[in-house]
């Protein structure tokens, strides 16, 4: 079971969970980080080399939370052209091609074997998708998609995995393809999230950044960060606000605090 409540406050932790992140304070060596961002692909690779197409559940809770992938129809079977930025193995991108046949979709992933995985699923068609390797931070989009033609954009737990110091050149990169008056829609860790504060001493990048074990990075953003990233790309604020969910595991006795952000970003 889970309860979930939106607004603009940030969870408030415990005073141990408090103390824990106050200790710690040391950030992984130079040398490790410049490895980590210079490895990054590689690291997504393995990731999926070893999780297949199984680690990720199907995100059929997408059209559900973003009603406006209805919303932004102008008239009820107009034909919807979409880019997913940061694709994986398709757990978004097909559910959303079966729930809505007017939809074509342009999907993208910096791994090369997730590229491969989505275009090897049956559902996978060239009538109804593209589907390409990119890394948004230095690839530009226009190579694929054509100026100013895409009605959405989905950004759901991506932008995180990239290195704060390069998020604006995505949202730079995906403005361009996006139609003005049309939206970005954005899910992702938020500030104080049950991943976050699992993180073992050791793993610290920077402020609210973390290193998996796996090599796979983390950010976990606040309001007033993403909606600064944004606007400073010329995006304007629909909606920016924490998704607070208390997960049950009643078998375990357990409660875990997840936080999302979920904003919606506007090109003028």
């Amino acid at each position: 079971g889970a309860v979930q409540k939106k607004g603009h406050c940030a969870r408030v932790l415990s005073p141990e969970e408090a103390e824990r992140l106050a200790k710690d304070q040391v950030l992984v060596s130079e040398f490790k980080q410049l490895k980590l961002e210079k490895e990054a692909q590689k690291n997504w690779d393995l990731f999926y080399k070893r999780n297949s197409t199984n680690f990720f559940k199907d995100r059929h809770w997408t059209t559900r939370e973003f009603q406006e992938l209805k919303a932004c129809r102008e008239f009820t079977d107009q034909k919807l052209t979409i880019l997913e930025a940061g694709c994986g193995v398709g757990n978004c991108l097909f559910p959303l091609l079966e729930e809505d046949l007017n939809i074509f979709a342009y999907a993208c992933d910096f791994s090369p074997r997730a590229v491969e995985y989505v275009k090897k699923n049956a559902l996978y068609s060239t009538e109804r998708c593209k589907v390409f390797q990119c890394d948004l931070t230095e690839d530009d989009l226009l190579d694929n998609i054509p100026a100013d033609s895409v009605d959405v954009v989905t950004l759901i737990f991506v932008l995180s995995a990239i290195h704060p110091d390069k998020m604006h050149l995505v949202l730079r990169n995906i403005y361009k393809v996006l139609k003005p008056g049309k939206c970005v829609l954005f899910r992702d860790y938020g500030l104080y999230d049950h991943a976050m504060l699992r993180f073992k001493s050791g793993s610290k990048l920077g402020e609210n950044f973390y290193v998996r074990q796996d090599g796979t990075r983390s950010y976990f953003f606040t309001e007033e960060f993403l909606s600064q990233l944004f606007e400073a790309e010329g995006y304007e604020q629909v909606v920016n606000e924490y998704v607070q969910r208390e997960t049950v595991n009643r078998k375990e006795d357990l409660r875990v605090p997840r936080v999302f952000l979920q904003s919606k970003f506007q090109k003028p």
